[in-house]
C-alpha cells in the first residue's frame, strides 16, 4: 500500500497530494486577481514552485501542466511568462484551454503534476 500525504487541506481539497513518487497539485489562482494575466501567471507559478519545493520536488521535476484561461486572448501573454519559467530541455507534458472560471476575475488557473526528486 502507497503512503499518501495530503498538504494544505480542507474539508473540499488538498493543495497538494504526494502519492509514491508523484506530487499532484491542485488548481492554483492568483492571490491578486485585479492583476493582468502576466501578472496571474507569474503569481501562480511562484506558487508552484513553492509549494513543489515545499513537497521535495521543484518545478525541474514537472512531468505534465493543465492551464485553463479564461479568454484565449490572453495565451500569448501567458505563455511569455510560462516560457520563461520553465526550465530548458525540461518542458512537461503541457495542456491549454479555455474555461468558465469559478470568479469573473480569474484568468489563469493552473494544475501541475511532478515527480519527487531521489524518488
Amino acid at each position: 500500500m502507497t503512503d499518501i500525504a495530503y498538504v494544505d487541506q480542507n474539508t473540499r481539497r488538498s493543495r497538494a497530494v504526494i502519492a509514491g513518487n508523484t506530487v499532484y497539485l491542485a488548481g492554483h489562482t492568483a492571490d491578486d486577481r485585479s492583476a493582468n494575466v502576466s501578472e496571474q501567471t507569474r503569481n501562480v507559478l511562484g506558487k508552484i514552485e513553492a509549494l513543489l519545493n515545499e513537497c521535495g520536488s521543484g518545478k525541474d521535476h514537472l512531468v505534465s501542466v493543465t492551464i485553463w484561461l479564461a479568454s484565449m486572448d490572453d495565451f500569448a501573454a501567458m505563455n511569455a511568462v510560462y516560457d520563461a519559467w520553465i526550465v530548458p530541455g525540461r518542458a512537461p507534458a503541457r495542456a491549454c484551454g479555455k474555461v468558465e472560471m469559478a470568479l469573473p476575475d480569474i484568468r489563469v488557473e493552473i494544475i501541475a503534476t511532478a515527480v519527487l526528486k531521489g524518488g
